[in-house]
């Protein structure tokens, strides 16, 4: 029962926190600099890493698919499996788990810190709403960014299964095939549900990282546990609501 209690009341604060961050949106030209800060931090800084994990998945998708479709003749259509795989799967929720372990993590850190040490009661001293200093820019930034490295991801998996398709022997399939095999069934819908899921996962795992962290008390040893519980809340969130928008959207 404590701990349904916390549960609720950790979204009770979550939706309490969005509302009164989005009604500071009119001083949103203020505070500018800052959500190109937060933006380059967030999706700038996770680029490397998002390419890397997008490529080698991309060509780990392609030889499984090339192991199966081999025995049964298919192998002309590992692209469509590969291209709708990271559309509307792999790429939004691969790129949610990296921005949840770099980005949610730094920001609770931060949050949590400025807490602990009492820099936020300092703010609400001077008269700055923490949710339009630290809490709107990152939510606005999130927006922007997510969609961006979204689709990065998506094209260096592609390029990395047609890299596998065209240098593994036992596959031996052209670049055009595949390229034609990925187009002939991926819609403009596909691609807009993928960046949808995208959207929606990465605003969540910022609004945890922002209400986690702003949530922290006690001392210094806390900033670490309220890091892991919002990684991991994140990763549950992305999860759970995957399914439930694979299934609005099917």
């Amino acid at each position: 029962m404590k701990q349904l209690n916390s549960i609720l009341e950790g979204i009770g604060s979550a939706v309490l926190l969005t509302v009164r961050s989005f009604t500071m949106l009119p001083a949103a030209p203020r505070i500018i600099r800052r959500v190109v800060e937060q933006a380059f931090i967030g999706g700038y800084t996770s680029l490397p890493i998002v390419s890397i994990l997008s490529f080698f998945i991309g060509g780990v998708l392609a030889l499984q698919a090339g192991i199966s479709m081999q025995s049964i003749g298919t192998k002309e259509l590992i692209g469509t499996l590969v291209g709708e795989s990271l559309v509307r799967e792999l790429g939004p929720m691969i790129v949610a788990i990296l921005v949840a372990g770099r980005v949610g993590s730094a920001i609770t850190a931060e949050l949590a810190s400025m807490r602990v040490y009492n820099e936020v009661d300092a703010l609400v001293t001077m008269n700055i709403p923490p949710e339009r200093f630290l809490v709107l820019p990152r939510l606005i930034a999130v927006l922007l960014f997510m969609p961006v490295l979204t689709m990065i991801g998506i094209v260096v998996g592609w390029i990395g299964g047609c890299v596998v398709c065209k240098f593994v022997s036992f596959i031996d399939l052209a670049p055009e095939q595949y390229f034609q095999s990925l187009r002939a069934y991926l819609t403009a819908e596909h691609m807009f549900d993928g960046l949808l899921k995208a959207e929606i996962f990465g605003f969540c795992v910022v609004l945890i990282a922002c209400t986690i962290g702003l949530r922290t008390s006690g001392g210094p040893r806390e900033i670490g546990n309220s890091v892991t519980r919002s990684v991991v809340t994140s990763l549950i969130t992305i999860i759970v609501l995957d399914f439930v928008l694979t299934k609005i959207l099917a």
